[in-house]
């Protein structure tokens, strides 16, 4: 009879402890929800989410020159118009409004913006692209260059008279002009990138094989968004702009914690841009590897040509890393 007894009372007894186990849990979520997340962000869920908001930038193994024994440079393009390159694209912000219409995610671009023209928690650093020609990382741009290059320059329109004199109001200044003949409203703006046209990303990376850990690895070292260019009035011309570069060892400090959209639709196992990239959860072409003439596929590769030749550098990194191994 004891043996029951004591059996059942050690049976509460776990019950007890374990539904204060859950409770406190619970609790805690709550808790640091309700300090890590803005109002908004708290609506829109049922429960806390803080696994990528406290998420820590991991510390990648140290490369020795002496352990180097092979290296590559290679440069890629991420089309995001490609599906499993969505999340880095999407969302867009509505037009007219600042403000994304989610609370939890941006798209990548507008993650580092943010950060480098001081909007975000941590701040990183652009580095002018020279119209595609730089990409070491020589020249920084500022905050202002970069807010410049993408809103680009105001501009005011100003009523003229019959002889096509400015005309004057009744204190001798020029009246502005605010809307045309149609009554369309004018741009006050001149020049700068619409976000939506950014539908390319390069990558430069560098692949080592390592003897000290016996592995073939690879880091990315920088990002350079691309947007389809645009005329004087707005009419897409075909011609590729390349906007500035991000280092990317620093970029990890602020997409570690910026959520992308999981594309097998379990918002619970949501990913991090750091997850995109690290993992190479992306689809790319390879666009140009290190070469004497330091020249693109496309210089001397077109059509068909350019791709196999991009696939045939694929191979070759493939072929190197399975032709260490012996079996």
């Amino acid at each position: 009879m004891k043996k029951y007894i004591l059996l059942i009372l050690s049976v509460f007894f776990v019950a007890i402890s374990f539904a204060q186990t859950i409770l406190d849990t619970e609790n805690e979520g709550e808790n640091s929800f309700h300090k890590d997340q803005t109002d908004s962000y708290k609506m829109s869920n049922i429960y806390g989410k803080t696994q990528h908001t406290q998420k820590k930038v991991v510390k990648l193994s140290s490369i020795r020159e002496a352990d180097v024994m092979w290296s590559r440079k290679i440069w890629r393009d991420i089309d995001l118009r490609q599906k499993i390159n969505h999340p880095l694209y999407y969302p867009q912000n509505p037009s007219g409004q600042e403000e994304s219409a989610t609370v939890d995610r941006d798209n990548l671009f507008t993650v580092l913006y943010n950060a480098a023209t001081f909007n975000g928690e941590v701040s990183i650093r652009a580095f002018n692209a020279r119209a595609g020609d730089d990409d070491e990382f020589k020249e920084e741009m500022t905050p202002t260059e970069l807010i410049r290059l993408m809103m680009g320059v105001e501009k005011l329109n100003y009523y003229t008279n019959q002889w096509g004199e400015d005309s004057l109001d009744f204190n001798g200044d020029m009246v502005v002009k605010t809307h045309d003949e149609s009554g369309e409203k004018l741009s006050n703006t001149d020049g700068g990138i619409r976000q939506s046209d950014i539908k390319t990303w390069r990558v430069k990376e560098q692949w080592v094989f390592d003897k000290q850990r016996s592995v073939l690895d690879v880091r990315i070292i920088g990002l350079c968004p691309i947007a389809d260019d645009r005329d004087e009035n707005g009419v897409l011309t075909g011609a590729p702009n390349m906007l500035c570069w991000f280092y990317f060892p620093e970029v990890r400090g602020v997409i570690r914690n910026a959520q992308a959209f999981n594309l097998v639709k379990n918002e619970a196992e949501n990913k991090t841009f750091e997850d995109i990239f690290m993992k190479r959860m992306f689809s790319s072409t390879i666009i140009k590897e290190g070469n004497v003439y330091d020249r693109n596929i496309n210089e001397y590769m077109i059509g068909l040509d350019a791709l196999l030749a991009a696939e045939e550098i694929k191979t070759d990194i493939f072929n190197f890393e399975h032709d260490l191994w012996e079996y």
